[in-house]
């Protein structure tokens, strides 16, 4: 079941919403699923088989909220993430499997990241919010997020632990809570989920279309960058 609370609950939700209940929803959206989260990523060399495609032209075209990129827009390869930030395998691909692909594919111009919100729960939208009020410091924000996840995501008092972050990375008490009330943004990114879900059928996080082929869960280095040369 997915946890989707109005805007005037957001900031309460965050402290409220039990740790336990936020987890089970956190890479699946539906408590039942639980235990058969996005599965671990598998050390391999070979590609793994695509699990559909989607249509690339209406892939690309912009949602409710300008994209957020890593790369050159003329890359061969464009890899669309969805991401929900309380996901544990989302933290670990960002950790583990994105500097090297980073390194390999997208500084050299082969390939470029469109990075979509896809939340799961009410503390999943509010650090998304957060992202998007830092501006230009999106992605530092977003690393800091999943490096942290485990001091803001899992804990009982989310929103002192998520405003002790944000003010680190610059904010005040005041653009804090100003940037959780805010309606419109929070409605955007909802819409992003939405829009991943119903046009793209995004179920799980995270989810990647890669030259238009989807794969679910945290893919490891090798298996991302076997795919990445298979369109090269």
């Amino acid at each position: 079941m997915t946890v989707v609370l109005p805007r005037r609950n957001v900031l309460v939700s965050l402290a409220a919403l039990s740790a336990s209940t936020m987890l089970l929803a956190a890479c699946n959206g539906e408590e039942a699923k639980a235990p058969q989260e996005t599965t671990p990523p598998a050390t391999t060399s070979e590609a793994p088989p695509s699990q559909g495609s989607v249509d690339m032209t209406k892939l690309l075209e912009e949602g409710a909220l300008p994209e957020k990129v890593i790369g050159e827009a003329d890359a061969p390869v464009t890899i669309v993430e969805y991401a929900s930030m309380t996901c544990p395998h989302c933290a670990s691909f960002h950790e583990a499997t994105l500097p090297a692909i980073k390194e390999r594919y997208i500084d050299t111009g082969k390939a470029r990241l469109i990075f979509r919100e896809f939340p799961f729960d009410p503390r999943a939208e509010a650090a998304f919010m957060l992202a998007r009020c830092s501006n230009d410091n999106y992605f530092p924000m977003v690393d800091v997020l999943f490096s942290q996840q485990r001091d803001w995501a899992s804990v009982q008092d989310a929103r002192s632990a998520l405003l002790q972050i944000s003010k680190l990375a610059g904010f005040s008490q005041e653009s804090f809570e100003a940037c959780l009330t805010d309606q419109k943004l929070l409605d955007d990114v909802r819409a992003v989920r939405a829009r991943g879900a119903s046009d793209f059928k995004v179920e799980s996080t995270p989810t990647f279309f890669i030259n238009g082929g989807k794969y679910s869960g945290a893919l490891s280095v090798d298996q991302m960058s076997a795919i990445i040369e298979s369109h090269l």
